[in-house]
């Protein structure tokens, strides 16, 4: 029987940064996926050629000296990355009723662009993204606050986080604001963490707008690339790592866990087990509901997931940059009540309706400049929906005509939507195919085809959350339902996790290295790249022209 010092269930973000610290700490690792490739959400995958990367859409705060550049030069993968600045100007777009109002890199700069279309609003915008700020500043100050004296201060330092932590996004929108069109801007990015503003934590939110405050950013290659660069490191560090290994039960002892067995019957054995699958397939399905503490089944029976999604990966054979398509995502809404679209998409009948009345679109190829061939262009089109609309469709008619038939509906829907933004996109397909919750649960193997792990309500983030310590001697959760989510939130999981392992700060496993820098270019402004971008650039357009002559 194989034998490891941990064994890592599940190759997200999380699990791959936990299995890094770990390997590089001298430790014999395993990851095992259930997946044929690594990265769980970060993962890209090919359709007829062209690459799509369904849990990656931007990263924030990658300038020299921010968090996300100071964690990944920790991890030392920074030089293994390349990022490409989304439009500074506007990284995302929000269109509300067809009115379009850009959300611009820098804070300074919101400010002016969101007085400039809303001049009455100019003390409210100032004093609330004022606001945003201080709570993500003092968020981010709590966990960092050590001793008597800085705790016994923790109320004066933390005063406008305490004042507004238990309220939702909207209400302390709607105390600031009185503009509906506004609130809607200052709401849109709610898409991030999956729940409409009416049930979103206020410091969450202001967690994600603290995140792109700066600007967004996409890594070349796709999620994939963010992947590669861990995946490498892990093996460098004698690390291993193997894909299309599903773990049927962690096996325990005595409330301590001695291994884990795959669906084939292998046991393994290992004296750590770091699960990155959410807690109910953790708790539930690869330990058990009999070896599980009564509190902890209880968390477990109040524990809702966040929402799922409708994926549209669509390739257009045409000049989108025509219609005003750049490198900055799309928030589209069909007017200013975001509670409602999400009550809509959530709990109505999904096939209701000619159009999705929200979506998030994104052009991959204008993001990742090295993706695009000279001729077709790559979108991401996402809405959210309830795992229960797929209900119907079980694992034996998964896939089956009436499956087929669903999906050709939604793809019609979702082309609807498209075409208010890219006119007579229809007559430009080269494919359009369509993820739903059924795939998300296939391929990603996350509860009820949960995009963002746990519900991010006020009961369930923070000190309700999951911790990475779990009842089970030597088992530890990493992911998106522990400290926080996306792709930045779930590699501070696995860092974090690692450390409880390694009996140390998470600090200490980031690593000072002045040799390590992220590499970053402008998306649309070729002058900026290098060489090698250039390079590769022209790779993809003459393999592009010479697959197309020869077919």
């Amino acid at each position: 029987m194989e034998e490891f010092d941990a064994i890592i269930i599940g190759s997200g973000a999380g699990g791959l940064a936990t299995a890094l610290c770990l390997s590089r700490a001298g430790q014999k690792v395993l990851v095992l996926e259930q997946h044929s490739v690594p990265g769980g959400w970060c993962h890209s995958f090919t359709l007829n050629g062209q690459r799509f990367s369904p849990g990656v859409h931007y990263i924030g705060l990658l300038d020299e000296g921010q968090s996300t550049s100071d964690l990944y030069k920790g991890l030392g993968v920074a030089n293994d990355i390349v990022f490409f600045r989304m439009n500074p100007k506007a990284y995302d777009h929000c269109i509300i009723n067809g009115k379009k109002i850009d959300i611009p890199a820098g804070i300074e700069n919101l400010k002016d662009n969101l007085i400039v279309h809303f001049p009455k609003e100019e003390k409210n915008i100032k004093e609330y993204l004022h606001l945003v700020i201080k709570v993500s500043e003092e968020l981010q100050l709590i966990p960092k606050l050590k001793g008597f004296w800085q705790n016994i201060t923790v109320p004066f330092r933390t005063k406008h986080f305490g004042k507004f932590a238990l309220f939702s996004l909207k209400r302390v929108v709607n105390w600031h604001v009185k503009d509906p069109m506004l609130k809607a801007v200052l709401n849109a990015q709610c898409g991030d963490h999956g729940l409409p503003p009416n049930k979103a934590s206020f410091p969450v939110h202001c967690s994600v707008m603290n995140h792109y405050a700066d600007g967004g950013f996409y890594p070349m290659g796709g999620g994939s690339g963010i992947v590669k660069a861990m995946t490498s490191k892990i093996k460098s560090h004698g690390g291993v790592i193997r894909t299309q290994q599903s773990v049927a039960k962690i096996l325990i002892e005595n409330k301590k866990v001695i291994g884990v067995e795959l669906i084939d019957g292998v046991q393994i054995k290992a004296k750590t087990i770091v699960s990155n699958a959410d807690p109910s397939t953790t708790y539930l399905r690869l330990i058990g509901e009999e070896k599980i503490s009564k509190k902890l089944k209880k968390k477990l029976e109040g524990t809702k997931y966040s929402v799922t999604s409708l994926i549209l990966f669509l390739t257009l054979d045409m000049d989108v940059t025509k219609f005003g398509i750049d490198s900055g995502n799309i928030w589209n809404f069909k007017d200013e009540n975001i509670d409602s679209h999400f009550e809509t998409l959530t709990k109505g009948n999904i096939l209701e309706g000619e159009e999705f009345p929200a979506f998030f679109m994104s052009c991959t190829t204008i993001k990742d400049p090295v993706s695009f061939n000279g001729r077709y262009h790559n979108f991401e089109v996402v809405t959210y929906v309830d795992y229960d609309s797929f209900a119907t469709f079980d694992a034996e008619d998964y896939h089956g005509p009436e499956y087929q038939a669903f999906k050709d509906r939604i793809i019609e829907k979702f082309l609807n939507s498209v075409e208010k933004i890219i006119p007579n996109a229809r007559q430009h397909i080269v494919q359009a195919e369509l993820g739903t919750p059924k795939t998300n649960q296939f391929y990603i193997n996350s509860t009820r085809g949960n995009v963002y792990g746990t519900e991010k309500t006020l009961r369930q983030v923070g000190p309700f959350s999951f911790k990475n310590k779990t009842e089970f001697e030597n088992l530890y959760l990493c992911g998106a339902s522990t400290l926080s989510h996306g792709v930045t939130g779930a590699t501070y999981s696995g860092l974090e996790a690692a450390a409880r392992i390694l009996n140390c700060k998470s600090d200490d496993l980031l690593l000072p290295d002045e040799n390590q820098k992220i590499t970053i270019f402008d998306a649309e402004n070729p002058s900026s790249w290098s060489e090698f971008i250039h390079k590769k650039r022209e790779d993809k357009k003459r393999t592009f022209k010479e697959v197309t002559v020869n077919s």
